[in-house]
């Protein structure tokens, strides 16, 4: 008699990646955080699928990279287990469920922002969404921010965006750099060296190397240029073909270059760029106003996949407005555009980059630039909150008069106690009840209407 296999006896087939991966992509709520925790469960607890250490190595590389992490995770575990085949299902069923709802989001707040209740709501969501980015910073500066040198870094990243409006991708550079500086200097462990531990019992992955069956994950150089010029073409296809056909001024042009740039400076995570994105997208292009800006990131809160959803948000309103046409359907095309630039470039990382990541495994040099760009990102997702807490609070801002520095004052006498009553309900809601982001979300567009109709 054939003895009855175990779930790690055999390896799950496409069909069962795909139902699972369906299904990381429908319940990714919660934000990177949250997300890394489902799959951690899913494929690591319950299917065992990979062990901690490959987990905890392939997270630290996503981390290392442009692009949501969580989205970028998924895709090297479903490579890891089927080749390119699982990556681009992992990757692809990640997105699109949220890419979906968030696009009916965007039609719906095309056709009734302007109605009375919708927009008061969205008073109530823009509150929330305050505390969620404070929140974040808290978060990523209690891991970030370990020394002096990284508080330094945090601080000068903040005067940096916030007083003189210094491009995101300078601040990376440099934060990265200051980072290694301070790790070839320092002794000991470098800043955010991560030590895994091997998971107890066997694994699909690990049954999979001992019968010699992973051999796609062997560096070769072959295999890299011939993805590198695959993908070449996927990304810049599209951008010369609009630059081509309808001239660099063109609303749905100047959206996949300007998304086509970020999908390369987005480390740390949407919060981290947001603030980058919002400076070009509303002073530099016109597409949205700040407010709808903090609608946009209220709806990608609320949806599944990745937080830089909301960049499919920009795109859409920016392209219903000034590509000409029927709204809706321009809008579409702009939705479109924005989610190949902005994704297609996360393939290619993980696809190119995953064979070569075990030689770098440990490596100091890496591990102090990743740290640099992390107490960055702390610096500029602050001013990301300092910038959503002054158009949240106030109903005027006025530029400051000294030439060299390029914030906004507000006007005291435009203060909207209304918002900071919400605020302080959804302060109450999130950090001290823990009701989670979902319920605080719906707590305070509801408390936005109540108020409207008082």
């Amino acid at each position: 008699m054939t003895p009855q296999l175990r779930e790690t006896d055999r390896t799950p087939g496409l069909g069962e990646a795909f139902a699972v991966w369906l299904r990381v992509g429908i319940l990714s709520f919660g934000g990177p955080a949250g997300q890394i925790a489902l799959m951690h469960r899913m494929v690591v607890e319950e299917r065992r699928w990979i062990d901690e250490t490959r987990f905890l190595h392939a997270l630290n590389y996503c981390m290392l990279l442009p692009g949501p992490e969580a989205q970028q995770l998924a895709t090297y575990i479903g490579w890891l287990i089927h080749r390119t085949a699982g990556g681009l299902i992992a990757g692809l069923l990640f997105i699109l469920p949220g890419a979906l709802v968030m696009l009916a989001l965007s039609v719906a707040y095309l056709l009734w922002a302007d109605l009375p209740l919708v927009t008061a709501a969205f008073e109530g969501i823009k509150a929330a969404v305050l505390v969620i980015v404070v929140e974040a910073v808290v978060r990523i500066a209690r891991r970030a921010l370990v020394d002096a040198v990284m508080v330094a870094i945090s601080i000068a990243a903040f005067i940096a965006i916030f007083v003189l409006a210094v491009p995101f991708p300078a601040i990376v550079a440099c934060a990265a750099f200051a980072g290694l500086l301070s790790g070839l200097l320092r002794t000991g462990p470098a800043l955010g060296e991560t030590v895994g531990r091997d998971g107890d019992g066997e694994t699909v992955i690990a049954r999979l190397e001992a019968s010699g069956r992973l051999d796609h994950t062997r560096p070769d150089a072959r295999r890299a240029v011939m993805l590198v010029a695959v993908f070449a073409v996927l990304w810049a296809a599209p951008v010369v073909l609009l630059l081509g056909l309808l001239g660099s001024e063109h609303v749905l042009a100047r959206q996949s270059v300007f998304f086509s740039k970020l999908a390369v400076v987005t480390f740390g995570g949407a919060y981290a760029v947001l603030a980058y994105m919002a400076q070009q997208a509303v002073e530099a292009f016109g597409w949205l106003t700040p407010q709808e800006m903090l609608d946009g990131l209220g709806l990608a809160e609320t949806t599944p996949g990745p937080l830089i959803l909301v960049t499919q948000f920009v795109g859409f309103l920016g392209a219903a407005r000034l590509a000409g046409g029927d709204a809706i359907w321009s809008g579409v095309l702009g939705t479109v555009v924005t989610l190949w630039v902005t994704f297609t470039p996360c393939f290619l990382w993980i696809f190119l980059g995953a064979p070569w990541v075990e030689r770098l495994r440990g490596n100091r040099a890496i591990s102090s630039a990743l740290s640099g760009i992390t107490a960055a990102v702390v610096g500029v997702v602050l001013n990301l909150a300092v910038w959503f807490g002054l158009h949240v609070s106030f109903l005027e801002l006025v530029p400051s008069g000294l030439a060299w520095v390029a914030f906004e004052i507000p006007v005291p006498d435009s203060i909207r106690p209304s918002s900071l009553a919400l605020t302080a309900l959804a302060v109450l809601l999130l950090p001290v009840l823990r009701q989670g982001v979902l319920r605080t979300l719906a707590g305070c567009a509801a408390a936005g209407m109540m108020l409207a109709v008082l």
